[in-house]
Formats: C-alpha cells, sequence, structure tokens
C-alpha cells in the first residue's frame, strides 16, 4: 500500500522551517533598526507600547478553502481565518481586539463573498473582536480559486506575556480538545482521500459527509484568557501546523505526551487510507488537541474542576529535549 506523508502530498515543514530561517535572517536588522522595539514572538510579536504591549499576527486558512469550494459551501471558513489569528494572539497571553481579512479570487463572486462574511462575522462575535476592514483582489493571471487571509490585533501588560520562558521541570501539560482537523494539514488530507477514490460528498459518519466534517470550523479559544488570569500558567501551545511540534517554539525541554487527548475519527480516517505514519499524524496534525497549557501540577488539578474548560493532563515535562507521545518521539 502507498504510504503517504505531509513532505510527499507538496509540504515539507523542515524545508518551510528553512526558508523562513532564510526569511527572518535578511529582516532582523530592520526589526531592530526602525519603530518601536519588539519584546518577543513567536505565535505572535509583541511592540512596546510602554506600559503594554501590541501583539499583533498574521495567518490563513490554507488549502481548507478547496474544500469549501468543492462543495460550494463557504459559511463557516471565516471562522478558520478569525480562529487562526485570534489562538496565536492567545497563545502569548494577548486579549484579541481586532483583526483585517484580505480575499484573493481569480473572479468575484457575490454570493460566495457574503457567505465568506457571514463566517467571519461570527468568528468575531466568538472571539469579541472588531472586523475593522479589509481589502479585496482579483488576480486571474494569479489565482485560480480562492485564498482567505487574516491579520489579528491584541493587547497584553508587558508583565504578563507568556513566553514559555518560566516552563520547568515537573511542570505538566494541561491538553484541551480540538474540534477536528482545523485548518492545518488540509494538502496531506486531500491527497489521501482524493488518491483513495473517495469523494468529499460521500458519507462519512452521522448524517456528515467527509467535506463537511473536514470544514468543521476551527475551535476558538479564547476561555484561555481567563484561565491565565485566575491560574498560574507558564507557556502555552496553540496546536496548528506542525502537530504536536508548537510545543518546541516555548523552550528547550523535554514534552511527554504519556497520556494523550483521543483524536477524532477523521484522523484515523486519513492515517489508514494513507498508510500514514504515527509520528507523521502527530507532525502534521493536531490529533485530537487543539491548545496546550503548560502549568504547574497542582495548578492544573485545580484547572480540571474549575469547570471554565474542558481537557485534562496529558503529559509533563522533564529533562532532555524534543516531543514525545508515548515511546515515539516526533521531533
Amino acid at each position: 500500500m502507498e504510504k503517504f506523508s505531509y513532505a510527499k502530498a507538496g509540504v515539507d515543514i523542515l524545508q518551510e522551517e528553512k526558508a523562513v530561517k532564510a526569511l527572518v535572517s535578511q529582516i532582523k536588522h530592520v526589526r531592530r533598526g526602525f519603530g518601536r522595539p519588539i519584546l518577543m514572538g513567536h505565535y505572535a510579536s509583541v511592540l512596546d507600547f510602554g506600559e503594554f504591549g501590541v501583539a499583533i499576527t498574521t495567518d490563513g486558512v490554507g488549502t481548507k478553502i478547496i474544500i469549501a469550494e468543492k462543495l460550494g459551501k463557504f459559511d463557516t471558513i471565516g471562522i478558520d481565518c478569525v480562529a487562526m489569528n485570534v489562538n496565536d494572539l492567545i497563545a502569548i497571553g494577548a486579549e484579541p481586539i481586532a483583526m483585517v481579512d484580505y480575499i484573493a479570487t481569480f473572479k468575484p463572486d457575490e454570493r460566495i463573498m457574503a457567505e465568506i462574511a457571514k463566517g467571519l462575522e461570527k468568528g468575531c462575535e466568538m472571539a469579541n473582536i472588531t472586523l475593522v476592514g479589509g481589502e479585496t483582489a482579483t488576480l486571474p493571471d494569479l489565482i485560480k480559486g480562492w485564498d482567505l487571509v487574516g491579520t489579528a490585533i491584541g493587547v497584553v501588560d508587558k508583565d504578563r506575556i507568556i513566553t514559555g520562558e518560566k516552563i520547568e521541570l515537573g511542570d505538566v501539560i494541561f491538553g484541551i480538545p480540538s474540534s477536528g482537523i482545523h485548518s492545518n494539514g488540509l494538502t496531506l488530507a486531500r491527497k489521501v482521500i482524493e488518491n483513495a477514490g473517495y469523494s468529499y460528498t460521500d458519507e462519512f459518519e452521522d448524517g456528515k459527509t467527509i467535506g463537511e466534517e473536514l470544514l468543521t470550523p476551527t475551535r476558538i479559544y479564547i476561555e484561555i484568557l481567563e484561565i491565565v488570569k485566575k491560574f498560574e500558567v507558564h507557556g502555552l501551545a496553540h496546536i496548528t501546523g506542525g502537530g504536536l511540534l508548537n510545543l518546541k517554539r516555548l523552550k528547550k525541554v523535554k514534552f511527554v505526551i504519556d497520556n494523550p487527548l483521543p483524536p477524532q475519527k477523521i484522523f484515523r480516517f486519513i492515517q489508514e487510507l494513507g498508510n500514514v505514519d504515527e509520528d507523521e499524524m502527530y507532525r502534521t496534525f493536531n490529533m485530537g488537541m487543539g491548545f496546550a497549557v503548560i502549568m504547574p501540577k497542582e495548578e492544573a488539578k485545580k484547572l480540571e474542576k474549575s469547570g471554565i474548560v474542558d481537557g485534562r493532563i496529558v503529559g509533563y515535562v522533564e529533562e532532555g529535549e524534543g516531543v514525545y507521545v508515548k515511546d515515539l518521539r516526533i521531533g
């Protein structure tokens, strides 16, 4: 049976990292030389405004929008756009306040634009932010379909920025469930499904089609803001592109997931269809855990009982380096 991987599907995460490092190496002097100083940056960058910081980030929905095109259903993709940006702000402890969107298309379509707007409005309502504007570009020589991207800003007290540097040996990892595949790894998912001869209109389960399952909106983790106010939090990770490897952004320690949250059925469906290795699955998808909170064990136990958020302790931090799921090193 043919074995699929993210790289084989056309997305090489390691090559992407090299390309980003090349980009960053050429713009660091600009960061130091102009404007306000940057306080930090991993999921979002923070500009110093005296007593507080202004956080900014940008992201899109990727090839998930191709599924929307296949089904002719665009009314939830805007939620994904809001979520991918807002969650990155939340991952440093910043409160999201506003965002703008950018829509690129080969041909304007009133119905599709109206449906995208519905999702953007719903996502902003869920995140309690304002969509203050945006841009639409018609690019028939460049775009064959649609692309949807957003940029969001937030605010955070400078002494409350969560970078991960406070993570200590013995801390635990509190995992919060995802709503499904979210907006990452869709290139691999699409290639696997299409190669197996399935249609996005084929039934998946509970009356939903494969395409509808893949379009399940990305969860917005706005409740994290309450958690950082009430509990001692050492690190936050939005599990996006790169799967659980996102934990490595926080600090050079060993993250051990010994009791992972159960992945939704869509992940095992993709894995079996594409003969995808287990470590590749955890390097590509969120595998059921869309957000992780790293905190002292006693604080995590209190959080479990608080009812603020669903989830539980899934692992711990120990001496070493890398990310492990049970006995499997994923990176």
